[in-house]
């Protein structure tokens, strides 16, 4: 898994800007972030699919536009205008099959208990991930819960899972060599 930047202040502002208050003109820069971590991970040949996790249905109806979504968009136009991903395009595949609650103030057991079961790919658009590497992407990663989910999702359906890219992740998480976090977490 690999983000693009450290979830601190000034990256924590545009974010939530983005998501909270409907600045859709920041698309863009966070998309471009979300770019260099898709890079990151140097996933294998052939064209990019990126995977969005999905906000809940009642937050997209609340702002008229799935965020994450959204950056992934961005992204995925910056890597076809940069030539890294050729063919990249977005594949809004995954839906929420039940309500999960905020992850706000919830404990690592308690977000991966919380998402559990919670993600799967839509009816009929397992065709579309048979066989093919999708890369995960997300706004932010705190304990990996919700891009482990979606990993089990879209192997659930036949896709290969050849990692995540997340617009930022704490601090800690960056070393030397930048933003590399290590594997999903397994389990339940």
């Amino acid at each position: 898994m690999w983000a693009g930047a450290p979830y601190a202040d000034e990256v924590r502002a545009v974010l939530l800007a983005h998501k909270e208050r409907g600045a859709l003109r920041l698309a863009g820069p966070l998309g471009a972030v979300l770019c260099g971590a898709v890079r990151g991970l140097r996933a294998g040949g052939g064209p990019l699919l990126l995977v969005p996790v999905p906000s809940a249905r009642r937050s997209v109806a609340g702002r008229g536009q799935d965020p994450v979504r959204r950056i992934a968009l961005a992204a995925a136009g910056e890597l076809r205008r940069t030539g890294t991903g050729t063919g990249a395009r977005v594949l809004a595949v995954l839906r929420q099959r039940r309500a999960v609650a905020d992850q706000a103030g919830l404990s690592a057991r308690q977000r991966l208990a919380n998402v559990t079961g919670a993600l799967e790919v839509r009816a009929g658009a397992g065709r579309l991930l048979t066989g093919r590497a999708a890369v995960l992407v997300d706004d932010l990663v705190t304990t990996g819960a919700t891009l482990a989910e979606a990993a089990r999702a879209v192997t659930a359906a036949g896709g290969r899972v050849a990692g995540a890219a997340v617009v930022a992740a704490p601090s800690s998480a960056f070393g030397s060599d930048g933003a590399r976090i290590e594997a999903l977490p397994r389990g339940k």
